[in-house]
C-alpha cells in the first residue's frame, strides 16, 4: 500500500498545488467489508489477538486545514472474537465487554492535529457505557492502485492503547492484561464519488 509523505509535509504540499487538494472539508463513506479493528492484550503472559468489525464511520477530511477534520467510528462489540473460543466467550461476558447490555462502542474525535509522521487524534471512546478520553496516532494512505494525487479512496490507519479497567472491563485480571493495543484500519471512499 503506498504511503503518503508525513501528513504535515503532505498538507503543506497540497496547499501549494492549486487544484490538487479539495477545497474545504470532504466527506468519506466507510468501505465496511475491508475495514477492521484488531486488538492485542495478554493471556497468561502470551499475546491474545482478536478483532471487531466496524459497523459505521463518519469521516470528514480537510487536507488544507487538518483541525477541520473529524472521525466517528462505531464498533460491533457483540461480534468481537479471538482465535480461542473460550477467550471469546469470556471477553463477551458481563465481566469484560458485557455485550448483552453494550453491543457497540463508539469513538468520536475532539481534536485532530498534524504530528511527526502522521497525525494525532484526540477523542472520546465509549465502551461498556463508560466514556473516557483516548489519543490515537493516525496515518492516511492512498488505497492500493490509486494514482498519486487521487484522494478519492483512502485508508485511515489508527493505533493506540487503552486500559480496559478504565472502562470497567475488569474480569479475569489475574490472567488477562489490562493494556489493550488497538490497530484500526478504516477504508473510505469520497462521498458521491
Amino acid at each position: 500500500m503506498p504511503r503518503l509523505p508525513s501528513l504535515a509535509s503532505w498538507i503543506v504540499a497540497l496547499a501549494l498545488l492549486p487544484g490538487l487538494a479539495p477545497a474545504g472539508p470532504r466527506q468519506y463513506d466507510l468501505l465496511a467489508e475491508t475495514s477492521s479493528v484488531r486488538f492485542q492484550t495478554s493471556l497468561n503472559g502470551a499475546p491474545l489477538r482478536g478483532s471487531f468489525a466496524i459497523r459505521a464511520a463518519h469521516v470528514v477530511l480537510d487536507m488544507a486545514h487538518l483541525p477541520g477534520s473529524s472521525v466517528e467510528v462505531t464498533l460491533d462489540v457483540a461480534g468481537a472474537r479471538t482465535g480461542l473460543p473460550f477467550a471469546t466467550e469470556a471477553m463477551r461476558g458481563a465481566e469484560v465487554l458485557d455485550v448483552r447490555h453494550f453491543p457497540e462502542a463508539r469513538f468520536r474525535s475532539t481534536a485532530i492535529r498534524a504530528a511527526r509522521g502522521g497525525a494525532r487524534i484526540s477523542g472520546l471512546l465509549t465502551l461498556r457505557g463508560v466514556t473516557r478520553p483516548l489519543d490515537l496516532r493516525a496515518e492516511i494512505l492512498r488505497q492500493h492502485g490509486q494514482p498519486e494525487g487521487d484522494l478519492s479512496r483512502l485508508v485511515v490507519h489508527l493505533t493506540g492503547t487503552l486500559s480496559r479497567a478504565a472502562f470497567g472491563a475488569t474480569g479475569f485480571r489475574d490472567m488477562v492484561g489490562d493494556a489493550v493495543a488497538l490497530d484500526i484500519t478504516v477504508r473510505i471512499a469520497a462521498h458521491g464519488g
